[in-house]
């Protein structure tokens, strides 16, 4: 799933004010925001001008027991010239988790102005390299294994699992501010960091899920999902509360990873969202 926030910059020429449908429409500080929790279309009535935009991809599900958080969607900021016109915004949804020992499914890209940011990876199962992606997805807990790359100037790698132990800790996956981390003897990796863009109506997102781990001691954790990524879950370990055995779902309309699952399978990655501004 993804964000998109379009603003209309005046240039010292001036632009010719926008008039717009599309979306749950609202108005705040000076804009008017045209709000997509779906695919749809922008359509521009009327005026020109140059816009800015926050453009990010569906997130990634997490991957089933000992398994690797999800990667979030690519996230771009780019600008693009509009006029009168219909344009098709593309929301990526998110990627589905994984029930069993298997891996996360990707999530969907996203795309509007000829521009595209990458899906976000899914969490690897156990025994397997993690994914590349818009960010990339955890590395399983088993064999010392290497997280997914992530695309260049729109999210980080996943991170590797435990290189110690053969059956342990998988990778969180990557995040648009920071890589996920590596698994460790007895928990997951934490899921990357995502971004706030405060000047897109708060948005805060595009975090990495954590990762599983297949720790029996009662001791195990699963990773910390970042900015809101999923949290990962755990083995054999008590559950409930901060310790959940299942891999939790990424939080909805912010392109994160869902979190690797323990022995109960992964999360959901999230679904995206585009906002588009202009000023009045």
């Amino acid at each position: 799933m993804s964000f998109i926030l379009l603003g209309i910059l005046n240039s010292a020429g001036g632009s010719v004010p926008i008039t717009a449908t599309g979306g749950t429409i609202s108005e705040s500080n000076g804009y008017k925001y045209h709000q997509f929790s779906s695919s749809g279309t922008f359509l521009v009535e009327s005026g020109a001008g140059t816009v800015e935009y926050l453009l990010v991809a569906g997130g990634g599900g997490g991957g089933g027991s000992n398994a690797g958080g999800g990667g979030a969607g690519g996230l771009l900021t780019p600008q693009a010239d509009i006029e009168p016109n219909s344009y098709s915004v593309i929301v990526g949804s998110g990627g589905a988790r994984a029930a069993t020992t298997a891996s996360g499914s990707a999530g969907q890209s996203s795309s509007v102005f000829g521009i595209t940011a990458t899906r976000g990876a899914g969490g690897s199962q156990s025994n397997s390299n993690g994914s590349s992606g818009g960010s990339g997805g955890g590395a399983g807990g088993a064999g010392n294994r290497t997280g997914g790359a992530g695309t260049s100037g729109q999210g980080n790698s996943g991170g590797d699992g435990s290189s110690q132990y053969a059956s342990r800790g998988a990778g969180g996956g990557g995040g648009k501010g920071s890589s996920g981390t590596a698994g460790g003897s007895t928990s997951g990796g934490n899921g990357g960091y995502g971004s706030t863009y405060s000047q897109f109506l708060g948005f805060s997102g595009a975090g990495g899920g954590g990762g599983g781990t297949a720790n029996n001691s009662g001791s195990g954790l699963g990773g910390y999902g970042r900015t809101g990524g999923g949290r990962g879950g755990t083995g054999t370990g008590p559950s409930g509360g901060d310790n959940p055995r299942a891999g939790t779902d990424a939080t909805i309309s912010t392109g994160s990873g869902g979190g690797g699952g323990g022995q109960q399978g992964g999360g959901n990655g999230a679904s995206g969202i585009v906002i588009i501004r202009y000023a009045v």
